[in-house]
């Protein structure tokens, strides 16, 4: 005789059943920038990623998401949660730039969570620690179970590499990209079904060297993949191991429908910064720069936690705030009373946009780049919904109107500040001030403050050669002195003077004359 079950026990089991089987999959392309994806609304030439855009109907895409603009600091912000001037990741690792194997991480905090109730792996590139001495625990040591790929920044050979298995050395000649999902596939099959996994898979591709993927992974079939020719065109290439990566992903979505694990399974895809300037598409920036080129990227979360999916957001979000949400996507909503007072962290959970409870998590992006020896192109960048403030290393500030000037064109510094952008200038100055806790981003009135005393307005800035005044007085004398206080002009007749031999950086200008006011110029 068949016994009948309760209906109220059925559904209970279910709902605790669907709640264990939670998982989470982070998958990393290497070096693919926003444009080449078809889906983002700045694309140019495009790449065929029919698997990738199978999580646009699951999900949520973010047309406004940046990554630092290199791949070791966007690791090291998405583990931890923290701004680059926060670990000392600023560049990638090497002998002058690693990552603390004492910082929190996800894997840590989600073991403090559930003490051995999550499945914690971490497959593929690893790029966060120097390469002397040599450590294959690193990963292990940062809180995964498993750890099975390749340590330094890229693969010397796709097809002849070193991967470590925790902390083992063996040579490898399956093609790496498949390589990959089959370590991949292989670690999520080992899972036990009643215990939910959280998997970082980072890709090498789309990152160099450039070569000819193995056929039956992408749809080129006129390149010769020989050195000459990929020197010569590695944009095609770069399609075409791009296309490889997709091909595989997959096969990836494939084996979770397998193990069914596709239905309890969120899956978060990005870039880790922009495409490398051999790739670039545009001019004007690329992978190593905070211009738009450098920093955004592909963005999707797409899985059973969406609700209402095959949704676009145009809320302002970066690697960085996959921290907090990758924890609170596990239902670890109390991660931030395990944060030490000495490590802030300033990941922001997507959840609420996830959960389509809220349009916004911040106000603002913040993104930065150092690196040693120090690089021109080295600083930090905030943006708010429609304005982007440059704060370079060197003294250079650049201001943009980025939700229209996506191509940072107009550097509005150059002109005169309307009292809009003005005010939202002061704002990313104070902002960034605020954030970073050191360096005068607006310690004093900008050049073009239409508020000052006398109403003066200097134009442009940045200055390059003739500086000019609009509602100056005769009466006025006026005195331009540099950071170290030391005066290059001093008179009446600072419009007919050519400073185009000064240095490039921050000069500041005394005005006397009915009122005292001083400005901050900066010379290109």
């Amino acid at each position: 005789m068949i016994k009948k079950i309760p209906f109220l026990f059925v559904l209970t089991f279910l709902i605790f059943n669907a709640s264990a089987q939670r998982n989470v999959i982070l998958i990393i392309a290497d070096d693919l920038g926003s444009d080449y994806c078809g889906f983002n609304e700045n694309h140019l030439d495009t790449i065929a990623m029919p698997n990738v855009r199978k999580l646009l109907a699951r999900g949520v895409r973010f047309r406004n998401a940046w990554a630092n603009p290199l791949c070791s600091p966007t690791r090291a912000g998405i583990l931890t949660g923290r701004y680059s001037f926060r670990t000392g990741v600023g560049d990638v690792v090497g002998t002058n730039s690693t990552l603390d194997t004492a910082e929190i991480t996800i894997p840590k905090l989600l073991n403090l969570y559930k003490p051995n109730g999550i499945a914690k792996g971490h497959i593929g590139k690893w790029h966060l620690q120097a390469p002397t001495p040599v450590n294959y625990l690193n990963p292990n040591k940062m809180g995964y179970d498993h750890y099975e790929g390749n340590m330094a920044g890229m693969v010397a050979s796709y097809t002849n590499w070193t991967k470590i298995n925790d902390g083992t050395a063996s040579t490898v000649t399956t093609y790496a990209t498949t390589e990959t999902v089959n370590n991949a596939i292989s670690w999520i099959k080992a899972q036990q079904t009643n215990k939910p996994f959280f998997l970082w898979l980072a890709f090498n591709a789309p990152h160099s060297p450039f070569h000819l993927p193995p056929a039956g992974l992408h749809s080129y079939t006129n390149l010769s993949g020989t050195a000459t020719d990929i020197a010569a065109n590695p944009k095609p290439y770069f399609k075409a191991m791009t296309e490889a990566m997709d091909k595989e992903v997959g096969r990836l979505f494939d084996s979770l429908q397998l193990y069914q694990k596709w239905d309890s399974t969120d899956i978060v895809f990005i870039g880790d910064n922009g495409n490398e300037m051999s790739t670039a598409q545009r001019g004007g920036g690329a992978k190593g720069g905070i211009q738009e080129q450098g920093i955004s990227v592909p963005f999707i979360i797409a899985g059973p936690s969406v609700v209402n999916p095959n949704r676009v957001s145009s809320a302002l979000v970066h690697t960085t705030d996959l921290f907090a949400t990758i924890l609170e996507l596990f239902g670890n909503a109390d991660w931030q009373s395990r944060i030490p007072v000495n490590k802030p962290v300033d990941s922001k959970s997507i959840l609420p946009i996830i959960k389509n409870q809220a349009l916004d998590i911040k106000p603002w992006n913040f993104d930065e780049v150092f690196r040693t020896p120090v690089n021109t192109g080295d600083g930090k960048t905030m943006r708010n919904a429609s304005y982007k403030l440059f704060d370079l290393d060197n003294g250079t500030q650049k201001f943009y109107k980025i939700d229209t000037d996506t191509l940072e064109s107009n550097d509005l510094l150059r002109g005169t500040l309307n009292a809009t952008a003005l005010t939202n200038y002061n704002y990313l100055c104070n902002e960034m001030t605020k954030l970073v806790g050191t360096g005068g981003f607006c310690s004093l009135t900008p050049t073009l403050d239409i508020n000052n005393p006398d109403n003066l307005q200097v134009y442009p800035n940045p200055i390059i050669d003739f500086i000019k005044i609009k509602n100056t007085v005769e009466t006025e004398t006026y005195q331009l002195y540099n950071t170290l206080g030391q005066v290059i002009y001093s008179g009446k007749n600072l419009q007919n003077q050519n400073f185009s031999y000064l240095s490039k950086g921050i000069y500041f200008l005394n005005i006397k004359g009915k009122n005292k006011t001083t400005l901050k110029l900066v010379k290109e």
